[in-house]
């Protein structure tokens, strides 16, 4: 009897080391992982060209959703007919409380690589222009924890990206939205567009909300990211961040205008880094860990 009860009384010692290690791990401060971020950028250029019609489009909009909801969010698409297709906005949420913050990509390409002096008429695969900002996203998706107590959506845009192209104009799919009466409004809007380049320089946008923005960068800088996020203002971008900022509601957008490959065939994952990814993804969960609770 004495050897079972001893034996016993180490099951329950062991037991007790696992569940309070366990309760450990729990409790470490959420990570973001740049190379689980990077694969989610590879697994968009799986799918081959996103523009929308394409094959590749609708295997982003399922698997946009599938990888949401294995995070743990509610999905729901947002769906407009807009001349011969259909704009298709993919938004995760998670309930909480005030104020109401919606993080922002496009998952579109562009159909015609327009900015490439060899091959104007070919389709772009969107490393940067598209995928980089979703794949930063969806690694938020899966980090952000509930201590994190504020009301979060996660956009996904579509026909952000094919103005001056036949009918179609720009941010058609953030405009949709924004002007949506089903759709509850945020309080602030960030956008995250072209931030995967290999030398990653991003300033501040004119047309974005400055209060805003000076948080972010202060943010970026408090990780010492200041040589990346460039507290100066140099370009004024129409991004889907404008049709949230016409509601009078506070929006940015994080960008990376001074990539050589914009619009080019040359915007593939060889002119990428996971660092960049990273840089971004770091800087807003650090944000959004001490800034809005």
């Amino acid at each position: 009897m004495k050897t079972i009860s001893y034996k016993l009384a180490l099951i329950f010692i062991a037991s007790c080391l696992l569940s309070s290690g366990c309760q450990s791990m729990q409790s470490e401060p959420a990570q973001f992982d740049e190379e689980i971020a990077l694969s989610y950028l590879e697994t968009q250029l799986s799918f081959g060209y996103r523009y929308p019609g394409s094959e590749g489009h609708t295997q982003t909009i399922d698997w946009l959703q599938q990888e949401l909801q294995n995070n743990n969010w509610k999905v729901t698409l947002y769906e407009y007919p807009y001349y011969d297709l259909v704009i298709t906005n993919v938004v995760a949420h998670r309930d909480g409380t005030a104020p109401h913050i919606l993080l922002g990509a496009h998952y579109d390409t562009r159909i015609t690589a327009d900015q490439d002096k060899d091959q104007p008429q070919t389709p772009v695969m969107g490393a940067n222009d598209g995928a980089s900002g979703v794949a930063v996203l969806l690694e938020l998706s899966r980090v952000l924890p509930q201590s994190i107590s504020n009301e979060i959506s996660l956009a996904f845009f579509d026909f952000e990206d094919q103005g001056n192209i036949g009918q179609y104009q720009w941010i058609a799919g953030s405009n949709a939205l924004a002007n949506d009466p089903i759709f509850a409004l945020p309080d602030q809007v960030i956008i995250v567009d072209m931030i995967g380049d290999a030398d990653l320089n991003i300033y501040m946008d004119h047309n974005s909300d400055e209060v805003l923005s000076q948080e972010i960068w202060a943010a970026a800088a408090d990780l010492d990211y200041q040589s990346f996020l460039i507290p100066e203002t140099k370009y004024s971008m129409y991004d889907d961040h404008v049709p949230f900022k016409e509601k009078g509601i506070p929006a940015i957008d994080i960008i990376d205008f001074d990539y050589p490959y914009w619009h080019t065939t040359q915007d593939v994952a060889e002119n990428i880094s996971s660092k960049s990814l990273g840089i971004i993804g770091e800087t807003l969960l650090y944000w959004l860990s001490k800034s809005i609770n």
